[in-house]
């Protein structure tokens, strides 16, 4: 039997001395991550969870450091993060086309972003034949198109999908994406040059990753689960899928709004039996 580690990441608030003072609270990100971290016990994995001030920068990347020193060929990684997602400005030119308005993505964790360099480098640790799981309930979706665009939040996904008055999205705002990037530029600079490689790191393992929004879009958050947590888990129905990730996928996105639509996409070594799995085989 292959081993199983997983590592689930919830944030309902982050450290606003960081983030030109604003906290970005939430509400269901937290639970998001204890209902993924009880799944992946279910299915025997040994398991991290990290939530709020738990969740920095320091003890996600030493989570997934220590994943990927663990696992060989044939082992299953299972991360989830659920909390916002951001930018900031792409310094060692990784993205494809224009320079000059490329972006890279983020997790907003609590003491910082997580630069999406940082989790390709992080993939590139894992062994040859490693397969990867990673679920993303953030408007962070790690695709190659990376510009998170304002979207108009309707009614009807307000009141009819979210059990909350006031809709709140897991993004970072504008104003406050540019502020802390500025008021923070030499350390995201400099987490740039420590991953030059970028999204060409080159990946002996297999990551598959489905995640709460396209890129124009923005994930909801709610009042038990974010809105692509809570339909995952009705897809899941405490174990009883059955289908290969991709058909997971459809799943889920059968059940979202048009504002909604969750991402899926592969990277690193062709695995297609990791593929055609049903999710969280061990």
């Amino acid at each position: 039997m292959a081993n199983a580690i997983s590592v689930h990441v919830g944030l309902n608030s982050v450290d606003a001395r960081h983030y030109n003072g604003w906290s970005g609270n939430l509400q269901a990100c937290e639970a998001d991550a204890r209902d993924m971290h009880r799944i992946a016990q279910s299915k025997g994995f040994k398991s991290t969870l990290l939530l709020t001030k738990e969740a920095n920068a320091e003890a996600v990347t030493a989570a997934i450091r220590a994943a990927a020193e663990s696992l060989g060929s044939g082992d299953l990684c299972f991360i989830s993060y659920s909390g916002h997602g951001g930018q900031v400005p792409d310094k060692n030119f990784d993205e494809a086309g224009d320079e000059s308005d490329k972006k890279d993505e983020t997790w907003v964790l609590y003491d910082r972003q997580l630069i999406d360099d940082e989790l390709f480098t992080l993939w590139g640790r894992f062994q040859p034949g490693v397969r990867i799981f990673v679920l993303s309930d953030s408007c962070h979706s790690g695709s190659v198109t990376r510009d998170i665009f304002d979207a108009a939040i309707p009614h009807v996904v307000a009141h009819d999908m979210v059990d909350t008055p006031t809709p709140r999205t897991k993004n970072l705002p504008r104003d406050t994406e540019r502020a802390t990037y500025e008021e923070n530029k030499q350390l995201y600079d400099r987490l740039q040059e420590a991953n030059p490689s970028g999204d060409s790191v080159e990946l002996g393992a297999t990551v598959i990753l489905i995640s709460g929004c396209q890129d124009n879009q923005l994930s909801l958050d709610g009042d038990r689960n974010g809105l692509f947590t809570q339909h995952l888990l009705e897809v899941w129905g405490d174990g009883a899928w059955r289908g290969s990730h991709s058909r997971f996928h459809k799943a889920i996105g059968a059940k979202m709004p048009p504002t909604q639509s969750p991402n899926y996409f592969v990277i690193g070594a062709t695995n297609r039996r990791f593929v055609r799995q049903t999710p969280l085989t061990v």
